[in-house]
């Protein structure tokens, strides 16, 4: 059913755009308030992230792949607004479960995983998201970012390792 809305989408269909696209708006959103920490700005990134996509859907090569186009664009809007409003991306807690260690508890407290994302690079920080926010697949994830799936195996594991590494320590260690 999605993808004769989609093919009907690309050929300039506007009534099914809208359909599919109110179907992963919720998605979209979400993706758009784990970087931008506010609702203004979320929805802000949502109507980017529609009007962008709006106008280039006829270009989408792979339409099994619309959701993980939209979530791209709703990265890229949002990355955007950040430069714009030169913000900092900052993120939840909610990843720590994620992360493969045994750890002291007399960790300080005042370390966070929001404070530990914060230290990781822009393509770190994304490919961390859609995996543990979005639970995307790494092959999902490569579509996203348009990167190859050992390329995105690679920031996925160097991010844990740096986050890891910055747990044990009880700090942050910029590398």
């Amino acid at each position: 059913m999605e993808l004769k809305l989609i093919k009907k989408a690309q050929r300039g269909n506007s009534k099914a755009f809208l359909e599919l696209f109110q179907a992963h708006e919720v998605d979209i959103y979400k993706m758009a308030f784990i970087y931008m920490k506010n609702e203004d700005d979320a929805l802000e990134v949502v109507q980017e992230t529609a009007c962008r996509s709006f106008k280039k859907v006829s270009s989408l090569k792979e339409p099994r792949y619309f959701k993980t186009w939209l979530l791209r664009i709703a990265i890229n809007s949002s990355i955007d607004l950040l430069r714009k409003k030169n913000m900092e991306v900052q993120f939840e807690d909610n990843i720590k479960d994620y992360i493969p260690i045994d750890v002291n508890e007399d960790i300080d407290l005042e370390i966070t995983v929001k404070d530990l994302i914060d230290h990781l690079n822009e393509s770190e920080k994304s490919v961390v998201i859609l995996r543990f926010y979005e639970d995307l697949t790494l092959k999902e994830i490569s579509h996203v970012l348009d990167l190859s799936l050992g390329t995105v195996k690679t920031i996925l594991y160097r991010a844990l390792e740096k986050l890891r590494k910055n747990i044990e320590r009880g700090g942050f260690n910029e590398q």
